[in-house]
């Protein structure tokens, strides 16, 4: 199959396309058929490993311990590792996934969920990551009350655009965001009460 792989930390030009052999599912794991990959910023920072602090907690001190990047996807389940029930082969799904930027990937089963059909592989590739991020900001560690108001810094952004959505979903009295001028209609859009300009 083909992969994005990459042996030492650096900018983009430190990625390149080569064969590797197809990964197989291990106990609770899937095989996915990778129809789209998601980029955030945590890719970047593991491509250039940067900040160094990461490095240090288990990603590789002096190269990437994963060759192949890529955490959020989008794709059709191929095959099933032991223990695995609640999918099956041919199950579209999206979620979080060890090596994304291939053709096929791994990832264990309580990480992936049904592909809503309204989604896109495209659409459902870009939700992982950062809308789970915004999601555990609000209501897990946040506490978000219904009535309360709500600032979201980088309102524009990834995980940004996914905290002004879900506050409004979860009640919230007022949602301020923040954004360059130029994203400002993006961000009323998405449910902001307010916008200011962070500039």
């Amino acid at each position: 199959m083909r992969a994005v792989v990459q042996d030492v930390y650096g900018p983009p030009e430190v990625l390149r396309v080569e064969e590797s052999e197809r990964p197989v599912p291990g106990p609770g794991e899937v095989l996915l058929k990778v129809h789209a990959a998601g980029v955030d910023q945590g890719v970047w920072h593991l491509m250039t490993g940067r900040p160094h602090l990461l490095r240090a907690l288990g990603f590789g001190l002096r190269a990437p311990k994963t060759r192949t990047p890529g955490q959020d996807a989008a794709g059709r389940v191929t095959a099933v590792g032991p223990g695995v029930s609640a999918l099956r082969p041919g199950d579209e799904v999206y979620g979080t996934c060890s090596g994304a930027f291939a053709e096929y990937a791994r990832a264990r089963a309580d990480r992936l969920a049904p592909r809503p059909a309204r989604l896109t592989a495209e659409q459902a590739a870009a939700v992982p990551v950062s809308a789970c991020t915004a999601l555990q900001a609000l209501r897990d560690r946040g506490r978000l009350a219904p009535g309360q108001s709500v600032l979201v810094l980088g309102a524009a952004g990834g995980v940004g655009s996914y905290a002004v959505q879900l506050a409004k979903a979860l009640g919230a009295g007022r949602v301020t965001g923040t954004c360059r001028p130029a994203k400002a209609d993006l961000v009323r859009f998405l449910g902001a009460d307010e916008v200011l300009d962070h500039t």
